[in-house]
């Protein structure tokens, strides 16, 4: 009878401890598959680069890509949509206001040139990458820079950070 008592209390904890380590291993599959980040959606006015590279990011694993190697090649060195430039004005350009210098714009995506310097502000244009800028002045607290783009009369407000000076003060252009 002892025998048999314990194959029975030996079992009901095997059993539970089977159950317990399902559990765990339940859990931990789950865990890992909600650490992976969805895909980034593609918007129908995406730029082909960006549309591009989503492939890479949305393929489920042993699947093909869907994009062929000349479109790949084609569209990959192009890594931001370049924004058009405003028309150039006919009249004089605006006088510089002191501490103006000149910069370009270091951030890989370029940027969005805002009519206020906050984050909430109407975009009212970009500025692409490596493009030529003339900075105007600053925020009160330094996150924000009004730049003109330059050879065009277009201003706006940038964050601060994104933008590196190329050299001495402006003296009007």
């Amino acid at each position: 009878m002892l025998s048999g008592f314990t194959k029975f209390i030996l079992g009901f904890f095997l059993a539970i401890a089977v159950l317990i380590g399902g559990g765990v291993a339940v859990a931990l599959y789950f865990m890992n598959r909600t650490g992976v980040p969805p895909a980034k959606p593609i918007f129908s006015n995406d730029s082909p680069s960006v549309k591009a590279q989503a492939p890479k990011a949305t393929e489920p694993r042993g699947s093909k890509p869907t994009l062929k190697p000349e479109t790949q090649a084609k569209s990959s060195p192009i890594s931001t949509p370049t924004p058009t430039e405003s028309p150039k004005a006919t009249s004089s350009p605006k006088p510089l206001p002191a501490g103006a210098y000149r910069g370009r714009v270091s951030w890989a995506e370029g940027l969005s040139l805002r009519s206020q310097p906050n984050q909430e502000a109407e975009k009212i244009g970009g500025v692409g990458f490596n493009q030529k800028i003339i900075i105007l002045e600053e925020s009160d607290d330094k996150s924000w820079q009004k730049i003109r783009l330059e050879g065009s009369e277009q201003e706006g407000w940038v964050k601060a950070g994104n933008t590196e000076k190329i050299d001495g003060k402006v003296d009007g252009q």
